[in-house]
């Protein structure tokens, strides 16, 4: 299978119209992903003001943040499959309304019950909808233009991280109608209103070639086991680690082990489970698989230490606190632009690995500027740390889902996409769990107030050794990772293994006979 050279479409034709069709719908499910990324973060900055203003408490707060992770994770690999079986448009169209709507709901909570229920469903809404950003990429365009695209999506990535704490520290100071935290949820509404509208009209309905259907013992399956281990997790802490939250996680591990017997025996009988175990085979995907777990057990850690270090430890504002980490996510923006468009086809694995690395550089020197200033440490000693870490995040997240999803056969993508946030929402839950040992628990709570603030920079830098053997961890796993990317020569799609088409359609739900054909397309138009 190959892709005929855009050199044969002549300019001004209805290619042209097609092909300006699809980077709007690409920066349509972008703003989608990039409005589900601000709001995972959003929330921690105005937690102070929901807990004075709505008497929410510490139960109540602890769920609001993560009701949402708990949905969100659950429900990822179930939104995947049925973007492959209904139709990847449909159930992205579905998840913004969902959550469009549960955001205004938690802008007009009437109680912290309420905020928590409208938290659940946005969670919910959100595995709808973000699994299909992916699959819809992978879907419409061809193999030699996804590497751009997931450095789009990279820099993307990077500005959510810490524009979520930024826009919420803004939007709970200014107290815009006197809504106090309100307009941290509200925001979303003319953004999912306009996701929908243009979405609706932009974005080329795609699904699954072969008729699938949804796997209900799978999605039980895999929706208990998440919540068996990612329960006990998010409230580990605040539990003080009850024996039955340690039962409750090996028997998560035990009802995984039980989907992976009953995911082969559905996929031996009528080809069509919920889990695709057949992706493991391909060595891209089970090698980044692990990669982006692990790289999860990081992120997870890191942030959250870094927010407590900052507004806690050192005592500034959340709006100081927010605009710290400004550097730190251009340079994350800009280094996984240029990792993908020029650095990653001359050098391949060695980027991801060399961005671990990077990584790994930056937080050492964290840790020597956290030793050497202490809590005096001021937000522009901070730049270069970050940025140096930055850089490196930059190098591995886009060039990484390039390489995790470049091999996948396309009738799979929406598992596949489904998998890959899945994976990375259990590996922050974990970094999450461990911060209660590795910062937590190195704090000595007897310890005098005038001494609490080094107690916390101490355990600052205890975290952040944990990062460190973590970012090491995770430049050993790349090895497993293919050396270089696949090689695309103009007109041809050299080395594409297996990658089935998926059945393209037009608005009135008919097949076209491939993707790229809706308006007269021809370019990158699929040949046999």
């Amino acid at each position: 299978m190959t892709y005929s050279s855009p050199a044969t479409t002549p300019p001004g034709s209805d290619a042209a119209a097609a092909d300006r069709r699809r980077w709007f719908a690409l920066a349509i499910v972008m703003t989608a992903a990039f409005m589900d990324l601000v709001d995972v973060t959003i929330v921690n900055i105005a937690i102070p003001s929901i807990q004075e203003e709505a008497g929410a408490s510490y139960s109540q707060i602890q769920w609001i943040t993560a009701g949402y992770a708990l949905a969100f994770a659950a429900g990822l690999i179930t939104g995947g499959r049925l973007g492959d079986i209904h139709g990847r448009k449909r159930m992205f169209l579905i998840g913004i309304g969902g959550f469009t709507l549960a955001s205004a709901l938690c802008g007009f909570a009437a109680n912290p019950e309420m905020l928590v229920a409208s938290r659940i469903l946005q969670g919910g809404m959100a595995a709808m909808m973000v699994p299909q950003v992916l699959s819809i990429v992978h879907a419409t365009f061809p193999a030699h233009e996804r590497g751009k695209v997931f450095g789009l999506f990279g820099m993307i990535v990077g500005l959510g991280a810490v524009s979520g704490p930024l826009l919420g520290a803004l939007l709970t100071q200014w107290n815009l109608f006197g809504l106090e935290w309100r307009p941290i949820f509200l925001i979303n509404l003319p953004v999912g209103i306009a996701g929908l509208i243009l979405g609706s009209k932009f974005i080329t309905e795609s699904k699954a070639p072969k008729a699938l259907k949804l796997d209900l013992v799978g999605v039980v399956l895999v929706t208990l086991g998440l919540l068996m281990v990612l329960y006990p997790l998010t409230r580990g802490q605040e539990l003080d680690w009850p024996l039955w939250g340690h039962a409750m996680m090996v028997g998560g591990l035990l009802v995984f082990v039980a989907l992976i017997a009953y995911e082969k025996a559905k996929a031996a009988k009528d080809g069509s489970p919920l889990v695709e175990l057949s992706l493991f085979r391909v060595k891209s995907f089970a090698a980044g698989i692990a990669v982006q777990t692990v790289f999860g057990v990081a992120m997870g850690i890191f942030f959250l230490v870094w927010t407590v270090y900052m507004q806690t430890g050192l005592g500034w504002s959340a709006l100081r606190a927010g605009t710290t980490g400004v550097p730190f996510s251009i340079a994350v923006s800009v280094a996984a632009g240029m990792s993908v468009q020029k650095l990653v086809p001359r050098f391949g694995r060695k980027v991801l690995q060399g961005g671990a690395l990077v990584m790994a550089a930056g937080v050492l020197l964290y840790i020597w500027e956290a030793d050497r200033y202490g809590a005096g440490i001021a937000s522009w000693q901070m730049a270069l740390p970050l940025v140096v870490m930055g850089a490196g995040m930059g190098f591995i997240v886009a060039p990484l889902t390039d390489a995790i999803l470049s091999d996948v056969p396309r009738e799979h993508s929406g598992s596949a996409s489904g998998l890959l946030n899945t994976v990375q929402q259990m590996g922050t839950a974990l970094g999450l769990g461990l911060v209660s040992v590795v910062f937590f628990g190195v704090i000595n709570e007897k310890a005098a107030r005038s001494e609490m603030p080094m107690e916390i920079v101490g355990a600052f830098q205890n975290s952040l050794w944990w990062v460190v053997g973590v970012l090491v961890a995770i430049f050993l796993l790349m090895f497993a990772l293919p050396s270089k990317p696949r090689q695309h020569v103009e007109g041809g799609d050299v080395g594409h293994d297996g990658g089935g088409e998926d059945a393209v359609l037009d608005a009135s739900g008919d097949e076209l006979d491939a993707p790229g054909d809706e308006l007269g397309e021809r370019e990158p138009a699929l040949t046999s």
